[in-house]
């Protein structure tokens, strides 16, 4: 079992790296954050899903028969890990994690993945119509249940915006109608719990990414900011919490690859292992996100100061499907505890 990325995965990433840098900077999501919140349109989502479509991200793991790149869960967890990393707004990590392998595990979804593939519809999936992510920003919502996805289209739909914690992305209530006139796929419990295993550890990871530059952005501060004439950095409380997020990140991120590996070699583990994952990284927010705030003083509660931008997203990272308690009971039913 591959439990580390390889040389051409690390590579992939330092590609990815490089075109969010320039493309999404923090400026970026703020400008699309204030616009939210004014009640505006920032055009920055759709801007970022045009030029990721693209890149192909959308298509990594579509096969290349249905006109996708052909490539595995391992270089999806980089890709998300890399987004959570600068908190790109926009539907692609819902629509390569959550669409995708819902598509992929039902009946007659090859039609669909290949228009995927193209860029020509983006997407979501969800088990729960109340709760949908990026639902007001994309083409098609995948609602997963034991033997069927429907598929909702949302040009038709009826839905209504949920007051989010994080402003990055739309959170959406889906009218439970058009679940029950929407055209539905047939799919198998397992492939059902396939498809839902790697949306729950492509969203650990993008929670993993965006816990690793909150504890940067103290890192950095810590070697610059000064009191008494030397770094705050050099006072043994600031080492011991900086040392406490970067175990709480680095333990994440070993119990998310581990669920990856098992995800692409279709291990027996890999429900168990997903639910450890989302455990792991949603304890790594809770303590990253306090300290990440009270270790930058009284500028780390302003709103001029980017931290909060990352701290909502961790925030509402950990809730989404079901936080690190939840995964925590899912987990000891799974071992039988």
């Amino acid at each position: 079992m591959q439990l580390d990325f390889t040389t051409d995965q690390e590579a992939l990433r330092a590609s990815i790296r490089s075109v969010l840098a320039k493309e999404c900077p923090t400026s970026e999501v703020r400008r699309h954050v204030e616009a939210v919140v004014a009640g505006e349109a920032s055009g920055i989502g759709r801007r970022l899903w045009d030029t990721f479509a693209g890149l192909d991200w959308q298509a990594l793991t579509i096969p290349e028969a249905l006109g996708g790149v052909g490539l595995g869960f391992p270089e999806l967890a980089v890709l998300a890990e890399e987004l959570g990393r600068v908190i790109a707004p926009g539907p692609l990590l819902t629509t390569v994690a959550g669409l995708v392998p819902a598509l992929r595990e039902a009946d007659g979804g090859e039609q669909w993945l290949e228009k995927v593939a193209s860029g020509a519809v983006s997407g979501t999936a969800t088990t729960d119509p109340n709760h949908v992510l990026c639902g007001g920003e994309v083409d098609l919502i995948a609602v997963l249940s034991r033997d069927h996805v429907a598929l909702v289209s949302t040009a038709d739909a009826s839905m209504s915006a949920i007051r989010s914690l994080d402003a990055t992305r739309t959170l959406v209530r889906l009218d439970p109608a058009c679940v029950e006139r929407a055209p539905r796929l047939a799919i198998t419990a397992e492939g059902a719990r396939r498809a839902w295993d790697e949306l729950l550890v492509a969203i650990a990871f993008e929670l993993v990414g965006t816990c690793q530059t909150i504890f940067e952005t103290n890192l950095e501060y810590a070697k610059q900011r000064q009191q008494f004439g030397v770094p705050i950095g050099s006072f043994q409380a600031v080492k011991h919490k900086l040392a406490n997020m970067f175990v709480a990140i680095e333990r994440a991120r070993g119990v998310c690859v581990f669920a990856a590996a098992t995800i692409a070699e279709d291990d027996d583990r890999r429900t168990v292992a997903s639910a450890a994952a989302k455990a792991a990284a949603g304890d790594a927010q809770r303590l990253v996100a306090q300290d990440g705030i009270q270790l930058l003083g009284g500028i780390g509660y302003t709103w001029e100061h980017d931290q909060h931008l990352f701290v909502k997203r961790a925030k509402t990272s950990d809730a989404l499907f079901g936080n690190a308690a939840r995964h925590r009971q899912r987990l000891a039913d799974a071992l039988g505890l």
